[in-house]
């Protein structure tokens, strides 16, 4: 590991480091209005969501680099105490990518990236019609961390408004795939969360998982299992009766599987395909053999049903893989 104390290096080489090892970072697409009503449209990735009652988010307009000045989205909101944050989506990332140029004071950035600007409900600063995904807020605070270059402007905002695309959501959510958003990372680095990107973790139950320390010593000093799997192994509720582990491998046994055929090179071939049921019966087979790698088959078989989100029959597999 290096060990690096930003107060020993130069403040350009800091700001690389965070981009780099701090991300994705969610992109903020901020509006504002000067006192004298000129427009301005700003990107910035140091941007989160803190809170949901009453709903509060926050980014910095930190000071520009080279020389420290303030930018035009930090003295609007001095001034006006009012903004609308935008998500920022794929289809609009390289109109963002122009919104960030340094223009002059008084340009709007709207006109030179060919976003549309749509008039607001409840603040001045208009909103964009290209994103699916618009707040209006107030300021509710400005936080400022010294005067040098880059340093901190986190203004911490109130949502009053969300304009959200009703096509977003299924079952109460916003699809991932849908609202296609994007991120930014290190350099000219961007992330896109959607299609493969997008995974799911299942929440701790209600219920308090067993975890990691009761997980049964075969499982945990198995080369099969990675840290990932045995921290999804551990969020189970109880471990699991031998008379249920028992029931599984009769059920699978009794399965009258199509084109099933039980050697070592179909087990293979069930396994390219993900087709853990037949894996297990085609192991459950070879250890009736006697097949000296059965154990290693079993836990081959628990990690694709895991992979697979059957986690109960992945947890039982691996408890008969002990055994």
């Amino acid at each position: 590991m290096l060990h690096i104390n930003p107060k020993e290096h130069p403040q350009p080489e800091v700001h690389r480091l965070l981009l780099g090892g701090v991300a994705p970072r969610p992109i903020a697409l901020v509006s504002t209005l000067s006192e004298d009503g000129h427009a301005n449209l700003s990107p910035f990735s140091f941007f989160n969501a803190f809170g949901s009652n009453p709903p509060v988010i926050a980014f910095s307009s930190s000071r520009r680099g080279r020389d420290a000045s303030l930018k035009d989205t930090y003295n609007n909101l001095i001034k006006t105490k009012e903004c609308v944050v935008q998500a920022v989506t794929y289809s609009m990332v390289e109109q963002i990518s122009l919104a960030s140029t340094e223009y002059p004071p008084g340009v709007n950035e709207f006109e030179k990236s060919g976003l549309t600007p749509v008039d607001s409900v409840m603040v001045k600063p208009r909103r964009v019609k290209e994103s699916p995904f618009q707040m209006e807020c107030i300021l509710r605070d400005m936080m400022s961390y010294g005067e040098g270059g880059g340093s901190a402007n986190i203004a911490i905002c109130e949502v009053l408004l969300f304009h959200v695309a009703e096509d977003l959501f299924r079952d109460g959510l916003i699809q991932p795939d849908i609202i296609d958003l994007v991120s930014r990372m290190s350099g000219d680095y961007y992330c896109r969360a959607s299609g493969q990107s997008v995974f799911v973790v299942q929440k701790p139950t209600l219920k308090r998982g067993i975890g990691y320390d009761n997980l049964p010593l075969h499982m945990r000093e198995s080369v099969i299992f990675s840290a990932n799997n045995l921290g999804r192994f551990a969020n189970i509720e109880k471990l699991t009766l031998d008379e249920a582990v028992d029931q599984l491998m009769y059920d699978i046994k009794s399965l009258n599987l199509t084109s099933f055929e039980s050697d070592e090179q179909a087990f293979l071939r069930y396994h390219r395909a993900g087709d853990y049921q037949k894996m297990l019966k085609a192991a459950l087979v070879l250890e009736e053999e006697g097949h000296a790698k059965i154990k290693l088959f079993l836990e081959i078989t628990a990690k694709t049903a895991l992979e697979k989100n059957d986690n109960l029959f992945a947890w039982k597999t691996a408890l008969y893989s002990g055994r």
